[in-house]
């Protein structure tokens, strides 16, 4: 059987959970049948976008590919899983406008709990100025106003925050749980 596509897109803070999550989701849409593809801000950046900085405009540029990419996917029946910081509610906006079947996931946790989780070291180098513009520190993070669902990492488990993805992707009739 065919299923619909939909792109999940996990936002919030560096560090604040979205790639763990969305790789758990992706390994259970596998198990059950579903076409998955996962997108996330490192691979995509090394492979698709490695010609980009991170000023506002090469993250709009960055996140303007990328939804090219996910439309894509999204209208040949794939479930599409983006993890990007998308710091900025009005590209957000673009970004559910030009895909359509699209659903924002609120990645949500605080500041202090992302920079204890920050294995690679970003935080510390934007707060002492060797990496410049990072969402949190020099550059806004601007949160959803009006999210598909929000995710409370620093509240729930792993488990919790990807049951509550499921349950969220089959009320909406994305998926069958």
């Amino acid at each position: 059987m065919e299923h619909k596509g939909f792109t999940a897109w996990f936002t919030g803070l560096p560090c604040c959970g979205k790639t763990t999550i969305a790789e758990k989701v992706a390994e259970i849409l596998k198990n059950k049948g579903y076409k998955v593809e996962y997108l996330d801000g490192d691979i995509v950046r090394k492979n698709l976008t490695s010609d980009l900085g991170f000023s506002k405009e090469d993250r709009d540029e960055n996140l303007k590919r990328i939804t090219f990419v996910a439309k894509l996917l999204t209208r040949n029946n794939v479930a599409v899983l983006a993890t990007f910081v998308s710091p900025y509610q009005k590209r957000r906006d673009i970004i559910r406008r030009d895909i359509g079947d699209f659903v924002e996931i609120y990645v949500r946790c605080p500041v202090e709990e992302c920079i204890k989780r920050d294995v690679k070291g970003m935080y510390k180098k934007a707060l002492s100025g060797k990496i410049k513009n990072f969402t949190g520190v020099q550059d806004p993070y601007e949160e959803p106003k009006k999210p598909d669902l929000i995710v409370d990492t620093d509240s729930e488990t792993l488990d919790e925050s990807v049951e509550k993805v499921l349950d969220k992707l089959d009320e909406l009739g994305y998926i069958e749980k």
